[in-house]
């Protein structure tokens, strides 16, 4: 593991209960987003790439029960802490430590990925690895739904979440420079969706 994905990993055992317990909204648009990456997945399993407490996770495993074929959620993380909280809370659904730059399942393997701000703190030069994972392991046809936050700069965050010790960069991107590198690794625009600022859709 890389000097930085050990730093994000740690700073995010530590602040993982109290992150818990003051994240627990997303931005109003979110459901929407979920819906279309179940809808389109078809049954098919769905990634939650770096879940945190579970909050997305569960959303989503929730959605997709909605629907005529119904997929199943893997939630992921680098965080074992950040996993402890999530089986506490969602003691029903599949939580696996891991790494988005490394993902340990076969290719083709869902119908979705969702990374729900979890791209922000990957060094600028390894969100390409971690798109070219993404690619990798949808099944033709499969969706990627990425939120983040936009701008163009970076952030050292040294504490958070009840002003408890970080070491993490926070960086911003322009929905143009996401799309360019998310093309570079072979992914398509999804023509139907009306994004958000910091909401993209593909399709591989």
């Amino acid at each position: 593991m890389t000097e930085a994905l050990e730093r994000i990993r740690e700073s995010y055992n530590t602040v993982a209960v109290s992150y818990a317990e003051r994240v627990v909204d997303g931005p109003e648009w979110e459901i929407e987003g979920f819906d279309l990456v179940a809808e389109q997945a078809a049954g098919r399993p769905i990634l939650d790439a770096g879940c945190g407490p579970g909050r997305t996770t569960a959303i989503l495993a929730a959605r997709t029960a909605l629907l005529t074929e119904p997929s199943p959620v893997i939630g992921l993380d680098l965080s074992p802490g950040m996993l402890a909280v999530a089986r506490r809370d969602h003691p029903e659904l599949d939580f696996r430590v891991g790494s988005m730059t490394a993902l340990e399942f076969p290719d083709e393997s869902f119908g979705g990925v969702v990374s729900w701000w979890s791209i922000i703190h990957l060094p600028r030069d390894v969100v390409p690895q971690a798109l070219a994972e993404f690619h990798r392991v949808l099944a033709p046809g499969g969706v990627l739904l990425m939120g983040f936050h936009v701008g163009e700069e970076s952030n050292h965050k040294t504490s958070g979440y009840g002003d408890l010790p970080m070491d993490i960069w926070v960086h911003r991107w322009l929905p143009e420079q996401l799309t360019e590198l998310a093309v570079a690794a072979g992914f398509t625009p999804y023509q139907d969706a009306e994004n958000p600022e910091d909401r993209l859709v593909f399709r591989k």
